[in-house]
């Protein structure tokens, strides 16, 4: 669960540190006072975009930390990730935003915002204000089933995509082998004349690198012969010898000057070496017009082929291979075309299995499914509701099979189910998704639940109704709700204000944790709006002491 929260220079946050408990956690507030931002600062850590207008004005940076306690099946599947939790099962996540980049770590290490978002998906799951507005969209609600059933349909959804694949190749070999006689010929006497010039070629490996070297060679042949033959007057041993004579004139004076004369007997045997080699070279070196008109021609084919068919011999080469093939394929057309229907038709067969199999796991998870969602929508205050859920079948297969699904609901007695979007209301979304939420969450064992402002378009007994509901949930996993209504705020286990000040000239948004005084004091707030008389202070009081016997009647029942 979600231990704590720490966030600074965010927005209008200069600092804010709040310790989450078990069950229910209620943050209420006025409006514009910046609950919205408070669970901003959690969809950051979490990965969200985060725009450098986030850091609060005069700040260099803002920062969000998120302090989680994991339990030891979450351990587990946190290991397999590479991510290691403390021995106490402690896991710490940490945004930091800067005008020009942010970095996101797991425990000191710095991670990438994908493996951020796999991690925190095991463990934290956020309903934001407009998130009901994903069930218009019939695409989400096959996502929500194979969510829910996912250890039933996991595997046959990847085998179906690996069939999927396999059909798709069929199709794309089929479409190859397409196309009349006479394009098939042209397409056969081009190849052909590709092949027959490569072949033709004979290309080596290497062999443009010693040819492009003996080409330089036969060019500067001339120059080579100019330099060495200069060389070669220049390094006889006339003047070294001269200089020995010289020398051994006066060595017998001066018994120090051996030394000078042993480097010179040294220099004139060298100089003799050089002058005998460079004289060597000289006598061989030749120069062949037509070898290098050769070596120039066969470079330029070479060329020629490396702009037409690969850089290098070896791409050559297995263009080679490559339009061999096709040329075999051609002359072999109508068994390769009988190999390719064949092959689609059993690809087909299998895919259409697949789907079958698919649609049936799913259609069975789907009765299931939506009679969950339907007690629970009970829960919510809806009278005699019906849900289901419709399957139809595209026109085309899919990596995801051929299934097209919607849920779909019926508020009312006698009238037939219908799309949510023709029937439901703003509220009544956000109560189905509720339900799914709390649905889903069961199945995934996710510990932290995020609900923000989930009490829109709804009021009275309905109101009540959520707040029974959340109190429910919040008895298997720790809930996090930001709501405007006292019936909701009412069943709080732990409850927080949040409340906007003026400092300095700054505005800031503030939040603390409230005692059971102050949580009835922002209770007849919330009841009684602008003037709080003695009469709202007893009605919160009341509706505090009903709401913790329902909640504790709620968590026995469940």
């Amino acid at each position: 669960m979600l231990l704590e929260l720490h966030v600074k220079n965010l927005a209008l946050i200069e600092q804010a540190d709040v310790e989450f408990g078990d069950g229910l956690n209620i943050l209420t507030g006025e409006t514009g006072a910046g609950k919205s931002i408070i669970i901003g600062s959690v969809n950051l850590a979490l990965g969200q975009k985060a725009p450098k207008e986030m850091i609060r004005s005069g700040s260099d940076y803002a920062y969000v930390e998120l302090i989680f306690s994991v339990e030891e099946e979450k351990r587990e599947l946190l290991e397999r990730m590479d991510v290691y939790p403390d021995d106490d099962g402690t896991l710490i996540i940490t945004r930091k935003i800067m005008p020009t980049r942010s970095v996101s770590k797991i425990n000191d290490e710095t991670v990438t915002v994908t493996k951020l978002k796999e991690v925190t998906g095991l463990l934290i799951d956020i309903h934001g204000q407009h998130e009901h507005q994903s069930l218009l969209h019939a695409s989400k609600h096959l996502e929500i089933l194979d969510t829910y059933a996912k250890s039933q349909i996991s595997p046959i959804k990847e085998k179906t995509a690996s069939l999927y694949k396999e059909y798709g190749m069929w199709k794309v070999r089929l479409e190859e082998l397409s196309g009349d006689e006479e394009s098939r010929r042209r397409e056969y006497d081009f190849l052909r004349f590709e092949v027959d010039e490569i072949e033709q070629a004979g290309l080596k490996d290497g062999e443009e690198e010693e040819l492009t070297e003996r080409y330089r060679f036969y060019s500067n042949s001339r120059k080579i012969a100019e330099s060495l033959s200069v060389a070669y007057e220049a390094v006889n041993s006339e003047m070294v010898g001269r200089a020995i004579h010289e020398v051994g004139d006066v060595v017998d004076y001066d018994q120090t000057l051996k030394p000078i004369q042993d480097q010179l007997y040294d220099a004139e045997s060298l100089l003799d070496d050089v002058h005998h080699a460079i004289g060597s070279y000289l006598e061989d070196i030749s120069f062949n017009e037509e070898e290098m008109r050769q070596t120039e021609e066969r470079l330029d084919l070479i060329h020629n082929l490396q702009a037409k068919y690969g850089s290098t011999a070896a791409e050559i080469s297995r263009t080679l291979e490559e339009k061999q093939k096709r040329l075999e394929e051609l002359e072999h057309f109508d068994d390769y075309r009988r190999e390719a229907e064949t092959g689609l038709k059993k690809a087909e067969k299998q895919l259409e299995t697949a789907c079958e199999k698919l649609s049936e796991a799913r259609k069975k998870a789907s009765v299931i499914l939506t009679e969950k969602i339907r007690e629970r929508l009970l829960d919510l205050n809806f009278l005699d509701v019906k849900f289901s859920m419709s399957f139809s079948r595209l026109s085309h297969y899919t990596a995801n099979g051929f299934d097209e699904a919607e849920f779909v609901i019926s508020t009312n007695p006698g009238e037939p189910e219908r799309s949510l979007g023709l029937v439901a209301s703003g509220g009544e979304l956000s109560r189905i998704m509720l339900a799914i939420k709390t649905v889903l969450a069961d199945t995934d064992e996710i510990p932290t639940l995020i609900f923000d402002e989930i009490d829109t378009g709804i009021s009275g007994r309905t109101a009540q109704k959520v707040s029974e509901q959340l109190a429910i949930i919040s008895k298997n996993h720790q809930v996090i709700c930001i709501t405007h209504l006292p019936q909701i705020a009412s069943m709080a286990d732990e409850h927080f204000e949040i409340a906007k000040s003026a400092k300095d000239g700054k505005t800031r948004t503030v939040i603390h944790e409230l005692d059971e005084t102050q949580m009835i004091a922002e209770l007849a707030r919330l009841l009684g709006g602008v003037e709080i008389t003695g009469a709202v202070l007893e009605n919160a009081k009341e509706m505090k002491r009903l709401a913790q016997k329902t909640r504790e009647e709620k968590r026995r029942t469940f």
